[in-house]
């Protein structure tokens, strides 16, 4: 098979096109024939040496993918309810940038009803990660508030329109007047831009000094006293990466508020080959879950939606411009 493989570690040109045997399904496993691959931070920072890659898995980039199942476990498969020549999208370890590609049959979803499998290919690392650090760890309900930094990024598109779905309040932050007005159209009910307004301070007036229930933050460093100093009772503060760097001063007397009950509660992500593994779980539970179902058990587009936002926000490439993608 044809694949796309990192030559060395650095810019974009190193990936580069190759021949690599194809791979071969075993016990719990399907075999997809790619369609299209997704593109996501951990790639970068594969490339660039900084992503390390688990014990077993493939050492090509690619966490993501949709396309048709052409071999496989056939119990396993039965028992999910796939057959050959279905078209599903999953989540795996590594690998989906090639045209054959093995994941377990407890990551792979069914391509909701009026997607396209380039679209279907952008929802398995966003989906999969915002359901379990927002709905699962964070337990964001309807009626409550909720605050994601980086409302443009893959993991902001999809989260302003999973919480608007399930009925929160939603608040977006991003760079500039632009992306902000991108987030309201995703369906966020407000937009802070980071760089001209204090997002702590807004989120406490659009609250009306309530605060926020839960954050997604994806920056950390500095960021996280201003979370803090925004969060309402009981709110929830998760954090799944580290842009803004590792360390961050704020005030711990706020974790406790009297008699008894804890203040606030913070998530923090795992790094490394154990980030990478989180990853690998969060899509089995919530392929497990599979929420947003028909009537026949298969995942459907939020309301109102009939394709991912992600893949018409960020565009595509073809296989043999993979190095474009990555700019």
């Amino acid at each position: 098979m044809q694949a796309i493989e990192i030559s060395q570690y650095g810019a974009p040109e190193v990936l580069r096109l190759a021949e690599r045997p194809d791979p071969v399904a075993g016990a719990g496993e399907v075999l997809i024939r790619v369609a299209a691959s997704g593109i996501n931070r951990p790639d970068v920072l594969q490339r660039t040496g900084n992503y390390p890659v688990p014990p077993g898995a493939s050492d090509l980039p690619g966490l993501e993918l949709a396309g048709e199942i052409v071999g496989g476990d056939a119990p396993a498969m039965a028992a999910a309810g796939f057959k050959l020549g279905d078209h599903v999208c999953a989540l795996v370890a590594g690998g989906s940038y090639a045209q054959l590609c093995v994941a377990p049959v407890g990551q792979c979803l069914p391509v909701p009803k009026g997607m396209s499998d380039v679209e279907a290919a952008t929802l398995p690392e966003t989906f999969f990660t915002v359901w379990s650090n927002v709905f699962d760890r964070g337990r964001l309900k309807a009626g409550e508030t909720f605050m994601v930094q980086g409302g443009t990024s893959g993991i902001g598109v999809t989260a302003i329109q999973m919480a608007k779905a399930m009925g929160a309040t939603v608040i977006a932050t991003a760079g500039s007047d632009d992306k902000c007005k991108a987030c309201l159209d995703l369906g966020a009910d407000h937009a802070i831009n980071y760089k001209t307004q204090d997002f702590a301070e807004e989120a406490k007036k659009l609250t009306g000094g309530k605060g926020v229930d839960v954050i997604l933050d994806m920056v950390a460093g500095d960021y996280v006293a201003r979370e803090i100093s925004c969060l309402a009772e009981d709110g929830r503060l998760v954090i799944i990466a580290v842009q803004g760097g590792t360390k961050s001063d704020f005030n711990a007397g706020r974790a406790a508020a009297p008699p008894d009950d804890h203040r606030f509660h913070v998530a923090a992500p795992a790094g490394g080959v154990q980030g990478r593994h989180r990853r690998v779980a969060q899509g089995q539970g919530v392929a497990a879950d599979r929420g947003g179902q028909d009537q026949a058990g298969h995942p459907q587009p939020l309301p109102g939606r009939g394709r991912s936002e992600g893949a018409r926000a960020h565009g595509n490439q073809p296989a043999h411009r993979q190095d474009r993608a990555h700019r």
